[in-house]
């Protein structure tokens, strides 16, 4: 019979549990909002900046209250955080949204799902970490998945923009993966919560900036309802909402168990494509699909065994 902690402690791992995997399939989730926003007859630089419009009163607040109850930043953590928000929110949302009008939500997914490879590959490059046998198994099966389903893509669709959207979405990975590779010792400095809702302030910042430098912003307020009301899905559900609950599942379960939850990303962006945008599911997407989250799942677990190793 389970004594009380341990009932409390598996209660407490489960809801951490929860916590991720609502947070990747919310996450994931906003490809499938643009698409829908699309359709409405808006462009990316409008769908951004509604987004960020709508969830900027969020971050703002929890940078407000991280602000007030630790110590205050340096001016050079500051400027850090300001580029860490340009690149890995800013830049990285701004390509992804772009891609998005290119291919398919299913696709987009998969090639974002890449990113703890791309961070591997830096680390390989900047830092001259070693890579194991391993290591390069998982980043060859991965990337075979992501051939498979590219190809399909190809086949289906028009291969200009095919290749346009996913050299886009690529370019939204890679900043992410540059952003996570820079942000780990200012996490251990600064906090996670109050990094990124300060990175997350400035790239709401950025993108409302961009809207009124290539459009006029008043405009930014004639929308459709339908419009305002995805926008606002888009907003809360697919970024405010999963970006705490992700950090409530790594402060739970750890930041590797976490990582291996959120491979139910791109299978749910998958289905919810079939579902809600009528994309096609074909044995080829569905073969390339667990390719990739296998690759990620050997990168992933591989991680894990260390973490659990360095705290024993």
């Amino acid at each position: 019979m389970q004594t009380n902690s341990q009932l409390r402690s598996s209660s407490y791992y489960l809801f951490g549990l929860i916590f991720a995997l609502a947070g990747a399939v919310l996450f994931s989730a906003k490809a499938i909002v643009a698409k829908l926003l699309y359709r409405e007859g808006i462009d990316a630089v409008s769908l951004i900046a509604l987004r960020m419009l709508l969830a900027a009163p969020f971050f703002v607040a929890v940078a407000i209250w991280t602000w007030r109850q630790l110590p205050a930043l340096s001016g050079r953590d500051f400027f850090r955080i300001s580029l860490l928000g340009l690149l890995g929110y800013f830049l990285s949302s701004f390509l992804d949204f772009l891609g998005l009008q290119y291919i398919s939500a299913g696709l987009e997914r998969l090639i974002l799902f890449l990113t703890p490879s791309f961070v591997l590959l830096f680390n390989i490059a900047w830092f001259k970490h070693t890579v194991t046998l391993r290591q390069w198994l998982s980043l060859a099966v991965a990337y075979s998945g992501i051939v498979l389903v590219f190809w399909q893509d190809l086949q289906i669709g028009k291969q200009p923009q095919v290749m346009l959207g996913s050299t886009l979405v690529l370019g939204s990975a890679i900043a992410y993966a540059i952003y996570l590779v820079f942000s780990g010792e200012l996490l251990q400095r600064v906090g996670t919560l109050r990094l990124v809702a300060l990175a997350m302030t400035v790239s709401c910042m950025a993108c409302l900036i961009q809207y009124a430098v290539l459009r006029s912003f008043p405009t930014l307020f004639i929308q459709t309802l339908p419009v305002w009301g995805l926008s606002l899905i888009n907003a809360t559900l697919c970024t405010v909402f999963p970006v705490f609950l992700t950090m409530m599942a790594v402060a739970r379960i750890g930041a590797s168990n976490a990582s291996q939850a959120g491979m139910v990303g791109p299978i749910s962006t998958l289905f919810l494509g079939f579902w809600i945008l009528a994309e096609a599911i074909t044995p080829l997407q569905l073969l390339g699909t667990g390719l990739v989250i296998t690759g990620i799942f050997i990168l992933s677990s591989k991680n894990s065994r260390l973490a659990r190793l360095n705290k024993t």
